[in-house]
């Protein structure tokens, strides 16, 4: 079929095994993901404390993938600076914890990197509707954000659909990611709902097969291989 839609990876590191954490990334890398997601949790907006800057700053030497950046933290301009200087390409923040979003956005813009707004399963599409000409990515938590291995939430398939509306109502070439229980069996409704990048991280790094193995095998069901 020619009409599958382009799905992109972006294996999610918290779900890695941190004693191998580079091996890890190079392995996704060469089984052809798209970028690395980084979860970065301040155990404040969310119930775990994750990484920091440091981490990111090791992992740029070892791959050319992009490094996005998810800050799941409060007050996160107080760190947008810190995390652009350690190496990330991107930068998503929640709408939930930026107070003053628009000037967040812009300040990531300013910085030269890509910017993405993320919203909670409990956040309407609606909360994005003035800022979304101003980004480049949203991303939609189909679980609560906090803790990887969680079981994705159906119901947030109806919000994916209204974004991809708004999106290409807009006109503007912003992509669509979701995070939160993307395996074999959530990947092909999150795509049919709108979503292009997914967010995978126990179904791609905790899969007895290997990393390549389970990407492929994500992929495949996300476009009905």
């Amino acid at each position: 079929m020619t009409n599958r839609p382009k799905v992109k990876l972006a294996p999610s590191i918290l779900a890695a095994d941190f004693s191998h954490l580079a091996s890890q990334v190079k392995e996704a890398e060469a089984a052809g993901a798209d970028r690395i997601h980084v979860d970065v949790m301040d155990g404040h907006f969310v119930p775990n404390i994750s990484i920091g800057p440091p981490v990111i700053e090791s992992l740029r030497p070892i791959t050319e993938l992009p490094l996005e950046t998810h800050l799941m933290i409060s007050e996160p301009n107080r760190y947008l600076e810190a995390f652009a200087e350690a190496g990330s390409d991107s930068l998503l923040v929640h709408v939930e914890g930026a107070l003053h979003l628009h000037r967040t956005v812009h300040h990531i813009k300013s910085l030269g990197k890509g910017a993405g707004v993320v919203l909670n399963p409990a956040t309407p599409a609606a909360a994005i509707s003035e800022i979304l000409p101003d980004v480049d990515q949203v991303l939609v938590m189909t679980v609560n954000p906090g803790f990887g291995g969680q079981k994705f939430i159906p119901s947030t398939l109806a919000k994916i659909a209204q974004l991809r509306e708004m999106i290409e109502s807009s006109g503007r070439l912003i992509e669509l990611s979701v995070d939160g229980g993307i395996d074999c069996d959530s990947a092909p409704r999150v795509v049919a709902a709108g979503a292009r990048v997914l967010v995978a991280g126990s179904s791609i790094f905790r899969v007895q097969e290997g990393v390549a193995v389970a990407m492929a095998s994500l992929l495949s069901a996300a476009v009905g291989d």
